[in-house]
């Protein structure tokens, strides 16, 4: 029996009014008082309503979705910012949510064309911080690539050079970036996840470059480990820990052949129906994690990879669409 998240989906694309503050022009917290658009809340409306099936911005608002964007960004680096998040992070969703209105930014991204010299970019990457906090930095190293793909800014030598070391430097045991920064007690605990959703983000700029992951049956079975010895509190709060875990899955059974598709199957079975009860029994309006259109947005990415990967469990009244299967980064 396929799991009825019509309803569930109809009171996120209210939750996505609530947060307007002028047409086009959106904030992503929702408070009691009066608020100001802001880069998160304009971006993530347009992720929400474009992975809705609907039109990322009304026609009518297309205007001035884009003109609030453009005002986000700095005329002197090209990046956008937004406390909540590294600027890099900010730069690439805010280009990301632009595309979906077909819509290039104002300014070139003067800031990365550094990035550009002989070895600059690999020292980039290799001074971010694999062991002790693989997530965050991932904003950042998936963000370098992502943003200039976005802003029609990425040569071919710069993506060859980006991809090359990353596939250098993929763990062939695990799947998981970085090699040789895997080792156990992790600051966190005994879990590999923050490595995880770290290798996520990688990941996806894999896929939209249409590159292969290096060890995509090593994957599968670290996504598998994960999940059967729960070294994750999944299906716990609203936000992108989910669709972390599901996109690797099931785009490493993809690219691995079909590596253990049985069991993949199953798991994300068993991860939708849990993931499916824990939304139903949230309250939009009070949760803390739904009134965040980002967060929220991870969630409904989090279904839409699912109904992907299971069309005939996970329904919806329109299909859903994930963002990372038109463009990079979320």
């Amino acid at each position: 029996m396929a799991l009825e998240l019509a309803p569930w989906l109809a009171q996120v694309e209210a939750r996505v009014e609530a947060h307007r503050v002028a047409p086009g022009a959106f904030r992503c917290r929702r408070g009691d008082g009066p608020g100001s658009a802001d880069p998160y809340g304009c971006a993530d409306a347009l992720n929400l309503r474009y992975t809705l099936g609907l039109e990322p911005a009304p026609p009518t608002e297309r205007e001035e979705a884009v003109a609030t964007l453009h005002r986000f960004q700095e005329p002197a680096t090209g990046l956008f910012r937004d406390a909540t998040h590294h600027p890099l992070h900010t730069t690439a969703h805010c280009l990301a949510a632009l595309e979906l209105l077909d819509a290039p930014p104002p300014h070139r991204l003067a800031e990365l064309e550094a990035l550009d010299a002989p070895g600059a970019l690999e020292v980039f990457l290799d001074g971010l911080d694999w062991r002790d906090d693989p997530w965050l930095a991932s904003h950042r190293g998936a963000a370098v690539w992502a943003a200039r793909v976005l802003a029609g800014e990425a040569s071919a030598d710069f993506s060859e050079r980006y991809f090359a070391w990353l596939r250098a430097e993929c763990d062939p045991d695990s799947g998981l970036w970085r090699r040789g920064r895997l080792a156990r007690p992790y600051r966190w605990g005994p879990s590999r996840f923050p490595h995880l959703a770290g290798s996520f983000h990688y990941l996806f700029d894999f896929e939209h470059a249409g590159r292969a992951h290096p060890w995509p049956a090593a994957l599968v079975d670290t996504c598998l480990a994960i999940r059967a010895e729960r070294e994750w509190p999944f299906a716990t709060s609203v936000g992108f820990a989910e669709i972390d875990w599901v996109y690797c899955l099931a785009r490493g059974v993809e690219h691995s052949g079909g590596h253990r598709r049985e069991e993949a199957q199953r798991a994300l079975r068993e991860f939708a129906q849990e993931y499916a009860s824990f939304l139903l029994g949230l309250d939009l309006d009070r949760d803390p994690g739904a009134r965040d259109l980002h967060r929220l947005f991870g969630s409904v990415c989090a279904l839409a990879e699912l109904q992907r990967a299971l069309p005939a469990l996970v329904g919806s009244d329109r299909p859903l669409r994930l963002v990372l299967d038109r463009r990079p980064f979320i």
